[in-house]
């Protein structure tokens, strides 16, 4: 399997997993390693390549049902779960050796961590969900697992996500953020010539402003792009019937 590592200063004991699409069983449009069960890849193919993506982890991932909402699963949450299915967006633990992990083609997956290395979480921030405070959510949750209530001792990756330049929009999405209560930046959002109420949104740059208006300010990440990068990574808005790539993030103890 290859995976893609984050570039940022976390501390040693936490440690991430980035999956590409490379390295697994899946025929196309699924190939290979697809980790989606609700794509409509073969089940047997998924379970496959989630053994593959496992191998060397502590545990078993937990999976989420991920539904673009804002919901964050926490250790406490958890332990109360009944239902087996985690349907959630996001999720948090200070936990040693739990997986947390978010799968995106597309979306932006955001894993985050305390200084000290003793919470950790990963995000699924779809337009949706951002608009709606994922983020916001999950560093409240974050923050109440870590002993420093400080938001600036923690730290944020952006993972691989559709680039500035491919995320095209229109006018009800820019009108969702700017009503959302929040600040959106100037180039958030870009007009798209000879396209009326067509626009460019940079989702990375919404999430940073998400992240810095909570207190984080410790950002990473952001650079690449799921359309373009097709070799590495599914993308939705590409291909339509695709993958999912995963994001995972734990500690050791």
């Amino acid at each position: 399997m290859k995976s893609i590592a984050p570039e940022w200063h976390a501390p040693k004991s936490v440690k991430t997993l980035v999956s590409t699409r490379q390295g697994g069983v899946s025929m196309n449009p699924f190939d290979s390693l697809n980790l989606g069960t609700h794509v409509g890849d073969h089940v047997e193919d998924v379970l496959a390549n989630r053994a593959i993506f496992s191998t060397g982890l502590p545990t078993e991932p937990l999976w989420l049902e991920q539904t673009h909402s804002t919901i964050v699963s926490t250790p406490s949450s958890r332990a109360k779960n009944t239902v087996g299915k985690i349907f959630a967006d996001a999720a948090v633990t200070n936990i040693p050796n739990e997986v947390l992990v978010i799968m995106t083609a597309d979306c932006l997956p955001v894993l985050l961590t305390n200084s000290q290395g003793t919470a950790v979480g990963a995000a699924h921030a779809g337009w949706r969900g951002l608009c709606a405070g994922v983020l916001e959510n999950t560093v409240t949750e974050l923050l109440n697992l870590s002993d420093d209530k400080n938001p600036e001792n923690l730290m944020a990756w952006l993972g691989p996500a559709i680039g500035p330049e491919e995320f095209e929009v229109g006018q009800d999405v820019v009108l969702a953020f700017q009503e959302s209560g929040h600040v959106v930046s100037e180039n958030s959002f870009k007009s798209i010539e000879n396209k009326p109420g067509k626009f460019l949104a940079n989702i990375y740059q919404l999430a940073r402003g998400r992240l810095d208006a909570c207190g984080v300010k410790m950002i990473s990440g952001g650079q690449y792009c799921t359309v373009k990068q097709q070799e590495q990574f599914f993308s939705y808005r590409r291909d339509g019937q695709t993958g999912r790539f995963a994001s995972a993030i734990w500690m050791s103890p």
